[in-house]
This record gives structure tokens, sequence and C-alpha cells, in this order.
């Protein structure tokens, strides 16, 4: 299980949302390599998660005390169509910890990135 530590300075909503145009910014560091990564945006309260998938993804926010978690569900899974999926997540500053479940499970975030 990972658990990844975040630090917040200003008020915001918490909010998480799939994205379709990626800014150029955040599309340099994106790993293709990587199944799992979280690009930190510095001084804001703003992370982009990327996500690789063979299927369709539904997900859904969960928090428990100050600990955000993200559910990503995979359905419909395909042999040969893997499909790159950016979330737009604006944190809440009372919440430190991001636990990712990818059906289910705690799952390792392969990739941290600062921008």
């Amino acid at each position: 299980m990972t658990i990844f530590i975040l630090t917040a300075c200003n008020s915001s909503t918490l909010s998480f949302n799939e994205i379709e145009m990626v800014p150029d910014k955040v599309q340099k560091v994106i790993d293709e390599k990587n199944t799992l990564q979280i690009i930190n945006v510095v001084h804001k309260d703003i992370s982009y998660v990327v996500f690789r998938s063979k299927g369709t993804v539904t997900t859904d926010l969960e928090t428990q005390g100050d600990t955000l978690i993200i559910k990503l569900d995979v359905t419909n899974e395909q042999e040969n169509a893997t499909e790159q999926h950016v979330y737009k997540l604006t944190l809440d500053p009372d919440l430190d910890t991001i636990d990712i479940h990818i059906n289910g499970k705690s799952t390792t975030i392969d990739n941290v990135t600062g921008i």
C-alpha cells in the first residue's frame, strides 16, 4: 500500500474531474511507461492523476479523516486498447494523504512529479 503525503497552502474545494485538454506543462512530464502517475502543481492545491487502462474507468472519491481515497474502477477491458486518462484533482487543505484504489485495491503510484 502506498500513501502519498500532500502539502496544501490555500483554501480549496475538493474536486476530481477527467480532462480532455491536458496543459502542455503537464503533458511534458507524463511518463508513458507508468500506469499510475501523480503530477503536483507546486504552490497550488492542484494535482493531476494520470492513469492508463485497457477499459472503461469510473471514478469516485471518499474521505476518511485526513485521507482522500480515489477510487478507479476498470470495466470492459480490451487486450490491446490502453488509454490514457488524465484527471485534475483540486485538493482540500484538510486532507494530507492520498490513497488510490484500483478495482477496490490500494495501489502503488508509479511516479510522483512536481511542476
